[in-house]
Protein backbone atom coordinates (compact mmCIF):
# COMPACT_ATOMS: atom_id res chain seq x y z
CA UNK A 1 0.00 0.00 0.00
CA UNK A 2 2.86 2.47 0.77
CA UNK A 3 4.44 1.74 -2.58
CA UNK A 4 1.12 2.60 -4.32
CA UNK A 5 0.92 6.07 -2.62
CA UNK A 6 4.51 6.85 -3.54
CA UNK A 7 3.80 6.10 -7.23
CA UNK A 8 0.62 8.29 -7.14
CA UNK A 9 2.48 11.34 -5.70
CA UNK A 10 5.23 11.00 -8.31
CA UNK A 11 2.69 10.97 -11.18
CA UNK A 12 0.96 14.15 -9.86
CA UNK A 13 4.25 16.06 -9.69
CA UNK A 14 5.14 15.13 -13.26
CA UNK A 15 1.75 16.40 -14.54
CA UNK A 16 2.07 19.78 -12.73
CA UNK A 17 5.51 20.42 -14.19
CA UNK A 18 4.23 19.73 -17.72
CA UNK A 19 1.28 22.16 -17.31
CA UNK A 20 3.44 25.02 -15.98
CA UNK A 21 5.89 24.80 -18.90
CA UNK A 22 3.15 25.06 -21.53
CA UNK A 23 1.53 28.14 -19.88
CA UNK A 24 4.84 30.10 -19.73
CA UNK A 25 5.55 29.60 -23.38
CA UNK A 26 2.07 30.80 -24.35
CA UNK A 27 2.36 34.01 -22.31
CA UNK A 28 5.74 34.84 -23.74
CA UNK A 29 4.46 34.45 -27.30
CA UNK A 30 1.43 36.68 -26.60
CA UNK A 31 3.42 39.62 -25.35
CA UNK A 32 5.78 39.57 -28.30
CA UNK A 33 3.02 39.78 -30.97
CA UNK A 34 0.68 42.24 -29.19
CA UNK A 35 2.80 45.27 -29.83
CA UNK A 36 2.35 45.24 -33.68
CA UNK A 37 -1.46 44.71 -33.96
CA UNK A 38 -4.51 46.56 -33.09
CA UNK A 39 -6.53 46.18 -30.04
CA UNK A 40 -9.33 44.10 -31.70
CA UNK A 41 -7.04 41.73 -33.36
CA UNK A 42 -5.21 41.52 -30.19
CA UNK A 43 -8.46 40.82 -28.42
CA UNK A 44 -9.52 38.18 -30.98
CA UNK A 45 -6.14 36.76 -31.05
CA UNK A 46 -6.16 36.74 -27.30
CA UNK A 47 -9.46 34.96 -27.25
CA UNK A 48 -8.26 32.49 -29.83
CA UNK A 49 -5.06 31.98 -27.96
CA UNK A 50 -7.02 31.61 -24.78
CA UNK A 51 -9.18 28.98 -26.46
CA UNK A 52 -6.20 27.17 -27.82
CA UNK A 53 -4.54 27.41 -24.48
CA UNK A 54 -7.65 26.12 -22.82
CA UNK A 55 -7.81 23.21 -25.26
CA UNK A 56 -4.16 22.50 -24.79
CA UNK A 57 -4.58 22.77 -21.05
CA UNK A 58 -7.52 20.47 -21.26
CA UNK A 59 -5.61 18.04 -23.39
CA UNK A 60 -2.70 18.20 -20.98
CA UNK A 61 -5.03 17.65 -18.11
CA UNK A 62 -6.63 14.74 -19.95
CA UNK A 63 -3.17 13.47 -20.77
CA UNK A 64 -2.11 13.91 -17.15
CA UNK A 65 -5.29 12.23 -15.99
CA UNK A 66 -4.67 9.44 -18.46
CA UNK A 67 -1.07 9.15 -17.38
CA UNK A 68 -2.19 9.38 -13.74
CA UNK A 69 -4.80 6.71 -14.44
CA UNK A 70 -2.22 4.59 -16.22
CA UNK A 71 0.14 5.14 -13.30
CA UNK A 72 -2.62 4.20 -10.93
CA UNK A 73 -3.45 1.13 -13.05
CA UNK A 74 0.21 0.23 -13.19
CA UNK A 75 0.47 0.74 -9.44
CA UNK A 76 -2.68 -1.32 -8.91
CA UNK A 77 -1.39 -3.94 -11.32
CA UNK A 78 1.96 -3.95 -9.55
CA UNK A 79 0.15 -4.14 -6.23
CA UNK A 80 -1.91 -7.05 -7.50
CA UNK A 81 1.25 -8.62 -8.86
CA UNK A 82 2.88 -8.05 -5.51
CA UNK A 83 -0.15 -9.51 -3.74
CA UNK A 84 -0.07 -12.50 -6.09
CA UNK A 85 3.63 -12.96 -5.50
CA UNK A 86 3.12 -12.62 -1.76
CA UNK A 87 0.21 -15.08 -1.96
CA UNK A 88 2.35 -17.45 -4.00
CA UNK A 89 5.15 -17.07 -1.49
CA UNK A 90 2.70 -17.75 1.31
CA UNK A 91 1.32 -20.74 -0.61
CA UNK A 92 4.83 -21.99 -1.27
CA UNK A 93 5.68 -21.50 2.39
CA UNK A 94 2.47 -23.30 3.39
CA UNK A 95 3.19 -26.07 0.87
CA UNK A 96 6.74 -26.36 2.15
CA UNK A 97 5.35 -26.51 5.69
CA UNK A 98 2.89 -29.19 4.65
CA UNK A 99 5.69 -31.08 2.89
CA UNK A 100 7.82 -30.73 5.98
CA UNK A 101 5.01 -32.00 8.20
CA UNK A 102 4.26 -34.78 5.69
CA UNK A 103 7.92 -35.75 5.64
CA UNK A 104 7.98 -35.68 9.43
CA UNK A 105 4.90 -37.94 9.46
CA UNK A 106 6.59 -40.28 6.95
CA UNK A 107 9.74 -40.30 9.04
CA UNK A 108 7.67 -40.98 12.17
CA UNK A 109 5.81 -43.84 10.44
CA UNK A 110 9.05 -45.28 9.11
CA UNK A 111 10.59 -45.01 12.57
CA UNK A 112 7.51 -46.71 14.05
CA UNK A 113 7.68 -49.39 11.34
CA UNK A 114 11.36 -49.97 12.00
CA UNK A 115 10.61 -50.20 15.72
CA UNK A 116 7.73 -52.59 15.05
CA UNK A 117 9.91 -54.67 12.71
CA UNK A 118 12.66 -54.73 15.29
CA UNK A 119 10.20 -55.82 17.98
CA UNK A 120 8.69 -58.38 15.60
CA UNK A 121 12.15 -59.73 14.78
CA UNK A 122 12.97 -59.87 18.47
CA UNK A 123 9.75 -61.80 19.05
CA UNK A 124 10.63 -64.18 16.18
CA UNK A 125 14.12 -64.64 17.58
CA UNK A 126 12.65 -65.32 21.01
CA UNK A 127 10.19 -67.89 19.59
CA UNK A 128 12.93 -69.55 17.56
CA UNK A 129 15.14 -69.69 20.61
CA UNK A 130 12.25 -71.19 22.59
CA UNK A 131 11.60 -73.69 19.79
CA UNK A 132 15.26 -74.66 19.67
CA UNK A 133 15.22 -75.13 23.40
CA UNK A 134 12.03 -77.18 23.21
CA UNK A 135 13.53 -79.26 20.38
CA UNK A 136 16.67 -79.77 22.40
CA UNK A 137 14.66 -80.90 25.41
CA UNK A 138 12.47 -83.08 23.16
CA UNK A 139 15.55 -84.64 21.61
CA UNK A 140 16.97 -85.24 25.06
CA UNK A 141 13.70 -86.92 26.03
CA UNK A 142 13.80 -89.02 22.84
CA UNK A 143 17.41 -89.99 23.52
CA UNK A 144 16.48 -90.89 27.07
CA UNK A 145 13.52 -93.00 25.89
CA UNK A 146 15.64 -94.66 23.23
CA UNK A 147 18.31 -95.42 25.78
CA UNK A 148 15.63 -96.79 28.10
CA UNK A 149 14.09 -98.81 25.27
CA UNK A 150 17.51 -100.12 24.25
CA UNK A 151 18.14 -101.13 27.85
CA UNK A 152 14.69 -102.75 28.00
CA UNK A 153 15.33 -104.58 24.71
CA UNK A 154 18.65 -105.78 26.03
CA UNK A 155 17.03 -106.97 29.26
CA UNK A 156 14.27 -108.66 27.28
CA UNK A 157 16.83 -110.32 25.01
CA UNK A 158 18.71 -111.50 28.06
CA UNK A 159 15.50 -112.91 29.52
CA UNK A 160 14.67 -114.57 26.21
CA UNK A 161 18.15 -116.00 26.03
CA UNK A 162 17.87 -117.26 29.58
CA UNK A 163 14.43 -118.67 28.80
CA UNK A 164 15.76 -120.32 25.66
CA UNK A 165 18.53 -121.88 27.69
CA UNK A 166 15.97 -123.05 30.24
CA UNK A 167 13.75 -124.36 27.42
CA UNK A 168 16.66 -126.19 25.88
CA UNK A 169 17.53 -127.70 29.23
CA UNK A 170 13.88 -128.67 29.69
CA UNK A 171 13.76 -130.15 26.19
CA UNK A 172 16.85 -132.22 26.87
CA UNK A 173 15.35 -133.32 30.17
CA UNK A 174 12.06 -134.22 28.49
CA UNK A 175 13.84 -136.13 25.74
CA UNK A 176 15.81 -138.10 28.29
CA UNK A 177 12.65 -138.70 30.27
CA UNK A 178 10.89 -139.83 27.10
CA UNK A 179 13.75 -142.18 26.28
CA UNK A 180 13.63 -143.57 29.80
CA UNK A 181 9.86 -143.91 29.57
CA UNK A 182 10.03 -145.72 26.25
CA UNK A 183 12.67 -148.01 27.66
CA UNK A 184 10.48 -148.69 30.67
CA UNK A 185 7.46 -149.19 28.39
CA UNK A 186 9.26 -151.79 26.38
CA UNK A 187 9.92 -153.62 29.61
CA UNK A 188 6.33 -153.29 30.86
CA UNK A 189 3.89 -154.42 28.16
CA UNK A 190 0.16 -154.57 28.70
CA UNK A 191 -1.79 -157.75 28.56
CA UNK A 192 -3.55 -158.76 25.34
CA UNK A 193 -6.95 -158.13 26.98
CA UNK A 194 -5.98 -154.59 27.98
CA UNK A 195 -4.62 -153.94 24.51
CA UNK A 196 -7.95 -154.90 22.97
CA UNK A 197 -9.83 -152.69 25.44
CA UNK A 198 -7.69 -149.71 24.44
CA UNK A 199 -8.22 -150.43 20.74
CA UNK A 200 -12.00 -150.59 21.25
CA UNK A 201 -11.96 -147.26 23.15
CA UNK A 202 -9.89 -145.74 20.37
CA UNK A 203 -12.29 -146.88 17.66
CA UNK A 204 -15.26 -145.49 19.59
CA UNK A 205 -13.49 -142.15 20.10
CA UNK A 206 -12.75 -141.85 16.43
CA UNK A 207 -16.31 -142.64 15.42
CA UNK A 208 -17.69 -140.00 17.79
CA UNK A 209 -15.07 -137.50 16.64
CA UNK A 210 -15.93 -137.96 12.94
CA UNK A 211 -19.60 -137.21 13.70
CA UNK A 212 -18.64 -134.14 15.72
CA UNK A 213 -16.53 -132.72 12.88
CA UNK A 214 -19.55 -132.86 10.58
CA UNK A 215 -21.75 -131.11 13.15
CA UNK A 216 -19.27 -128.26 13.65
CA UNK A 217 -19.49 -127.24 10.00
CA UNK A 218 -22.90 -125.59 10.50
CA UNK A 219 -21.64 -123.49 13.42
CA UNK A 220 -18.60 -122.43 11.37
CA UNK A 221 -20.78 -121.18 8.52
CA UNK A 222 -23.02 -119.24 10.94
CA UNK A 223 -20.03 -117.52 12.57
CA UNK A 224 -18.52 -116.71 9.16
CA UNK A 225 -21.72 -114.87 8.20
CA UNK A 226 -21.55 -112.89 11.45
CA UNK A 227 -17.92 -111.92 10.77
CA UNK A 228 -18.79 -110.68 7.27
CA UNK A 229 -21.70 -108.65 8.64
CA UNK A 230 -19.39 -107.07 11.25
CA UNK A 231 -16.77 -106.40 8.52
CA UNK A 232 -14.14 -108.26 10.55
CA UNK A 233 -12.22 -109.24 7.42
CA UNK A 234 -9.00 -110.34 9.12
CA UNK A 235 -10.86 -112.55 11.62
CA UNK A 236 -12.94 -113.94 8.75
CA UNK A 237 -9.79 -114.87 6.79
CA UNK A 238 -8.31 -116.52 9.89
CA UNK A 239 -11.44 -118.60 10.42
CA UNK A 240 -11.51 -119.68 6.76
CA UNK A 241 -7.87 -120.78 6.98
CA UNK A 242 -8.67 -122.68 10.18
CA UNK A 243 -11.59 -124.45 8.45
CA UNK A 244 -9.37 -125.40 5.50
CA UNK A 245 -6.96 -127.08 7.88
CA UNK A 246 -9.82 -128.81 9.64
CA UNK A 247 -11.10 -130.20 6.30
CA UNK A 248 -7.68 -131.71 5.65
CA UNK A 249 -7.71 -133.09 9.17
CA UNK A 250 -11.15 -134.62 8.52
CA UNK A 251 -9.66 -136.64 5.66
CA UNK A 252 -6.94 -137.96 7.98
CA UNK A 253 -9.59 -139.04 10.51
CA UNK A 254 -11.44 -140.96 7.80
CA UNK A 255 -8.24 -142.77 6.85
CA UNK A 256 -7.90 -143.97 10.48
CA UNK A 257 -10.51 -146.62 9.74
CA UNK A 258 -7.72 -148.58 8.10
CA UNK A 259 -5.24 -148.04 10.92
CA UNK A 260 -3.21 -151.05 12.15
CA UNK A 261 -3.52 -150.74 15.91
CA UNK A 262 -1.39 -153.80 16.62
CA UNK A 263 1.70 -151.99 15.33
CA UNK A 264 1.16 -148.92 17.54
CA UNK A 265 3.19 -149.12 20.81
CA UNK A 266 0.56 -147.00 22.59
CA UNK A 267 -1.83 -149.93 22.76
CA UNK A 268 0.57 -152.28 24.50
CA UNK A 269 2.50 -149.73 26.61
CA UNK A 270 1.60 -149.20 30.26
CA UNK A 271 0.74 -145.63 31.42
CA UNK A 272 3.74 -143.61 32.54
CA UNK A 273 2.18 -140.18 33.38
CA UNK A 274 -0.69 -138.79 35.36
CA UNK A 275 -2.31 -135.43 34.61
CA UNK A 276 -5.30 -133.72 36.17
CA UNK A 277 -7.77 -130.84 35.60
CA UNK A 278 -11.27 -130.05 36.73
CA UNK A 279 -10.79 -132.03 39.93
CA UNK A 280 -10.12 -135.36 38.13
CA UNK A 281 -6.94 -137.27 37.30
CA UNK A 282 -6.08 -139.20 34.16
CA UNK A 283 -3.28 -141.55 33.12
CA UNK A 284 -1.55 -141.80 29.76
CA UNK A 285 1.62 -143.01 28.10
CA UNK A 286 4.41 -140.99 26.54
CA UNK A 287 2.37 -140.80 23.31
CA UNK A 288 -0.59 -139.24 25.08
CA UNK A 289 1.68 -136.82 26.96
CA UNK A 290 3.29 -135.72 23.67
CA UNK A 291 -0.15 -135.13 22.14
CA UNK A 292 -1.24 -132.98 25.12
CA UNK A 293 1.93 -130.90 24.78
CA UNK A 294 1.11 -130.46 21.11
CA UNK A 295 -2.45 -129.39 21.97
CA UNK A 296 -1.08 -126.56 24.15
CA UNK A 297 1.24 -125.36 21.38
CA UNK A 298 -1.47 -125.70 18.71
CA UNK A 299 -3.80 -123.64 20.89
CA UNK A 300 -1.15 -120.96 21.43
CA UNK A 301 -0.41 -120.74 17.69
CA UNK A 302 -4.09 -120.44 16.69
CA UNK A 303 -4.82 -118.03 19.56
CA UNK A 304 -1.95 -115.75 18.54
CA UNK A 305 -3.27 -115.53 14.97
CA UNK A 306 -6.85 -114.92 16.16
CA UNK A 307 -5.79 -112.19 18.60
CA UNK A 308 -3.73 -110.42 15.96
CA UNK A 309 -6.69 -110.55 13.52
CA UNK A 310 -9.03 -108.91 16.06
CA UNK A 311 -6.46 -106.19 16.75
CA UNK A 312 -6.07 -105.52 13.02
CA UNK A 313 -9.88 -105.30 12.67
CA UNK A 314 -10.04 -102.85 15.58
CA UNK A 315 -12.30 -105.30 17.45
CA UNK A 316 -12.53 -105.66 21.21
CA UNK A 317 -10.54 -108.49 22.80
CA UNK A 318 -12.73 -111.60 23.23
CA UNK A 319 -10.99 -114.93 22.74
CA UNK A 320 -14.13 -116.94 23.68
CA UNK A 321 -15.92 -115.56 20.61
CA UNK A 322 -13.43 -117.16 18.23
CA UNK A 323 -14.55 -120.29 16.39
CA UNK A 324 -11.12 -121.86 16.85
CA UNK A 325 -11.46 -121.51 20.64
CA UNK A 326 -14.99 -122.95 20.59
CA UNK A 327 -13.94 -125.86 18.34
CA UNK A 328 -10.52 -126.52 19.95
CA UNK A 329 -9.95 -129.61 17.77
CA UNK A 330 -7.18 -128.49 15.47
CA UNK A 331 -4.36 -131.05 15.64
CA UNK A 332 -6.50 -133.78 17.22
CA UNK A 333 -6.92 -136.99 15.24
CA UNK A 334 -8.88 -138.99 17.81
CA UNK A 335 -5.88 -140.93 19.12
CA UNK A 336 -4.32 -141.50 22.56
CA UNK A 337 -6.37 -139.09 24.72
CA UNK A 338 -10.02 -138.15 25.01
CA UNK A 339 -11.27 -135.26 22.91
CA UNK A 340 -12.35 -133.31 26.00
CA UNK A 341 -8.81 -133.55 27.40
CA UNK A 342 -7.34 -132.28 24.14
CA UNK A 343 -9.93 -129.46 23.99
CA UNK A 344 -9.13 -128.34 27.53
CA UNK A 345 -5.38 -127.95 26.97
CA UNK A 346 -5.88 -126.48 23.49
CA UNK A 347 -8.02 -123.71 25.03
CA UNK A 348 -5.42 -123.09 27.76
CA UNK A 349 -2.84 -122.43 25.06
CA UNK A 350 -5.32 -120.49 22.89
CA UNK A 351 -6.19 -118.00 25.66
CA UNK A 352 -2.54 -117.10 26.24
CA UNK A 353 -1.73 -116.97 22.54
CA UNK A 354 -4.71 -114.69 21.91
CA UNK A 355 -3.54 -112.25 24.61
CA UNK A 356 -0.01 -112.14 23.14
CA UNK A 357 -1.29 -111.70 19.57
CA UNK A 358 -3.83 -109.02 20.47
CA UNK A 359 -1.24 -107.03 22.47
CA UNK A 360 1.69 -107.64 20.05
CA UNK A 361 3.90 -109.21 22.69
CA UNK A 362 5.53 -112.53 23.62
CA UNK A 363 4.74 -112.87 27.31
CA UNK A 364 3.69 -116.51 27.17
CA UNK A 365 5.44 -117.81 24.10
CA UNK A 366 8.13 -117.40 21.48
CA UNK A 367 8.78 -118.20 17.82
CA UNK A 368 10.49 -121.51 17.06
CA UNK A 369 11.20 -122.37 13.41
CA UNK A 370 8.59 -119.86 12.28
CA UNK A 371 5.85 -121.16 14.59
CA UNK A 372 4.47 -119.63 17.78
CA UNK A 373 4.91 -121.92 20.78
CA UNK A 374 4.46 -121.67 24.51
CA UNK A 375 7.53 -121.21 26.64
CA UNK A 376 8.77 -124.62 27.76
CA UNK A 377 8.58 -123.74 31.43
CA UNK A 378 4.98 -122.51 31.13
CA UNK A 379 4.04 -125.55 29.05
CA UNK A 380 5.34 -127.92 31.74
CA UNK A 381 3.50 -125.93 34.41
CA UNK A 382 0.18 -126.03 32.55
CA UNK A 383 0.46 -129.73 31.74
CA UNK A 384 1.78 -130.63 35.21
CA UNK A 385 2.55 -134.27 34.40
CA UNK A 386 3.42 -136.68 37.20
CA UNK A 387 5.74 -139.54 36.31
CA UNK A 388 4.29 -142.83 37.49
CA UNK A 389 7.66 -144.60 37.53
Amino acid sequence: MNRFLERLVLASAVGALSLAGSSGVALAQGHGHGNGKNKDQAQDQGNQDQGNQDQQEKKKQQKQQKQQKQAEQQAAQQERQHAREQQQQEQQAAQQERQRQHQEAIDARQAAQRKEQRQHQEAIDARQAAQREAQRQHQQAIDARQAEQAAAVQRRQERVHQQQQADEAQRIHDERAAIDARRANREARLSAQRQQELINEQQQRQARYAVLLDERQQRAEQLAAELRAQKRLNQYRFQQAYLDRMRQQRLAVEQARYYNYNNDPYFYTAPTYRYSYGGRSYETSQYGADLLRQSLNNGYEEGYQAGRADRQDGWRADYRNSYAYQDANFGYNGFYVNQTDYNYYFRQGFQRGYEDGYNSRNQYGTVVNGKYQLLAGLLSTLLNLTNLR
